[in-house]
């Protein structure tokens, strides 16, 4: 099927993966026995998410299908029918394009929508970040409905090798590549402060909190007391410190986020920056250059441990995942978020980050290319 070239193609539904596939997409280019094909969906093609996709485009990479899946909004009945719409989509796709490997990676809803349309075709998926746990998250399904359809498995902690012989029942399908997006720390020319304020108009000489919070979506009603308790949070923490904000993803009820930050910007606009879309460089460099993560996301968990940062981890959604001692669990309680966050900021971490492994991206290629004929 793929002639003497391997044909990979590669499922980017969103900011986040897009980021830690970088490495990998960067060697697979270059990469004289791989044909490589990205294929753009969910919030990349959408406006009030930044138009991602462009950042594909520049740098270069082969858009073979930009697929707009993301017609409802972010209700619980609105991602449900966001799921069954994206499935249509790419049943016409797979219907129409043959891989030898399509690439997926993660736990979002719309990535395993388009993994589960392909299970009649046959594709052979390999799935990047599987048999990891995050309890607080209806993504730990999603991420499982993944690494069942898929064939190949490259885990981010050597013993989540076991869960996914748990959950496939099936050995010798699991391979141990670390976070493979940490590899972007080493690879891109992160700024300086002069840099970032030229670029983002954001002084990182006055010390700064960096903030990436994303709905609950285990117990969605639970949401608005969230915002709640977060916003007076914030509203003490800006009078004493300046706050750049990335904006939510698309998860249920993520508007409501959206919304009290741009309130608090009206309220605080000279100490508080929103940010639709860092990209990559932008975003490794404000962890470099931020006094303290705030926030429940992957990236906390997962990158800050390696630019030296302690991280106030809030709520569930991260609940169950393998973190460093880095990472500090606080609830959605606006006195206990803002005790902790004043002090832990601009402590330094100096120990290990349990998800670097050296050499993971060439363990993959390596992988692909000698897995092939036996799947």
């Amino acid at each position: 099927m793929g002639g003497s070239r391997l044909k990979i193609a590669v499922l980017t539904s969103s900011r986040a993966d897009y980021g830690i596939y970088l490495p990998l997409l960067h060697l697979m280019q270059t990469d004289p026995g791989i044909e490589l094909s990205i294929i753009a969906f969910g919030s990349h093609l959408k406006e009030q998410f930044g138009n991602t996709i462009h950042q594909i485009k520049n740098d270069g990479f082969y858009i073979e299908a930009a697929i707009d899946n993301l017609k409802f909004g972010d209700t619980p009945k609105d991602i449900s029918l966001n799921y069954g719409h994206t499935a249509v989509l790419f049943a016409d796709f797979w219907a129409k394009h043959k891989y030898d490997y399509v690439l997926c990676l993660g736990d979002r809803y719309e990535m395993a929508a388009a993994v589960n349309a392909g299970i009649p075709f046959g594709i052979t998926f390999a799935h990047l970040h599987a048999g990891e746990t995050s309890e607080g998250a209806i993504d730990n399904i999603y991420r499982d409905q993944i690494t069942l359809a898929s064939k190949l498995h490259f885990v981010s902690i050597e013993s989540f090798k076991r869960r996914i012989e748990d959950l496939t029942r099936i050995k010798g399908s699991a391979f141990y590549s670390g976070a493979i997006g940490l590899e972007n720390i080493k690879a891109i020319d992160l700024m300086s402060v002069e840099e970032f304020k030229a670029k983002w108009d954001l002084d990182f000489s006055i010390k700064t909190m960096l903030v990436t919070v994303h709905p609950e979506t285990i117990n969605p009603e639970l949401n608005q007391q969230n915002v709640e308790a977060l916003k007076v949070a914030l509203t003490i923490l800006l009078k004493k410190m300046q706050v750049l904000i990335t904006m939510p993803n698309a998860d249920t009820l993520g508007s409501l986020y959206r919304e009290m930050f741009k309130e608090l910007k009206s309220q605080h606009d000279q100490n508080l920056y929103l940010v639709e879309n860092l990209g990559t460089q932008g975003y490794f460099s404000a962890m470099k250059l931020s006094s303290i993560l705030f926030g429940n996301t992957s990236s906390g968990i997962i990158e800050a441990a390696s630019f030296g940062k302690y991280v106030i981890n809030i709520g569930n959604r991260q609940k169950g995942r393998a973190h460093g001692e880095n990472v500090i669990h606080v609830p959605f309680k606006s006195e206990q978020l803002v005790a902790k966050t004043e002090a832990y900021f601009n402590q330094t971490y100096s120990g290990p980050n349990r998800y670097q492994n050296e050499g993971g991206i060439d363990l993959i290629i390596h992988t692909l290319k000698e897995k092939l004929n036996g799947l």
